[in-house]
């Protein structure tokens, strides 16, 4: 079995997985999807409730991008990883307002908690293994201090 290559591309796989798996949650069981979002599921929807069609639709839009993820993670896709950062960052600074202006539930904080800290977490991850690639010097390897011998024993 595959597994990412990195500490930025687990940030990502981590990330998929669970978007993947309530994705899943939320087109098998889209009461139980709206009770985690703290949404109530009415026994009888009035005319023109489309809330049905609108689980389903989030539903299936974060199981394809949690797929997505998962993808790009194991193929180590270190500029999708980098893609994702600021636009993860607004999806929580969105989801933070929805709540604080009462649009949205307060339970939708823990969607604007878990996509902000996946973001910093993954951008974290990032900028780590650009500063050891960048220490590691064009070739790789630990960088050579002048007047010492290079690795071929020059």
């Amino acid at each position: 079995m595959r597994t990412p290559r990195s500490a930025s591309g687990w940030t990502m796989a981590v990330f998929g997985a669970l978007a993947a798996a309530l994705g899943a949650v939320g087109l098998i069981a889209p009461a139980a999807q709206l009770s985690l979002l703290g949404l109530a599921a009415p026994d009888v929807r009035g005319s023109g409730d489309l809330t049905p069609a609108f689980v389903t639709a989030s539903s299936m839009a974060a199981l394809n991008m949690g797929v997505y993820y998962v993808l790009a993670a194991l193929a180590d896709w270190r500029a999708f990883f980098r893609w994702t950062v600021p636009f993860r960052l607004l999806t929580c600074t969105v989801f933070t307002v929805a709540v604080i202006s009462g649009r949205a539930p307060e339970a939708f904080i823990g969607v604007a908690v878990w996509e902000g800290l996946g973001a910093v977490a993954t951008g974290a991850a990032l900028r780590y293994e650009r500063r050891a690639a960048a220490a590691a010097g064009p070739s790789g390897d630990a960088p050579v201090a002048p007047g010492t011998p290079d690795s071929a024993g020059a």
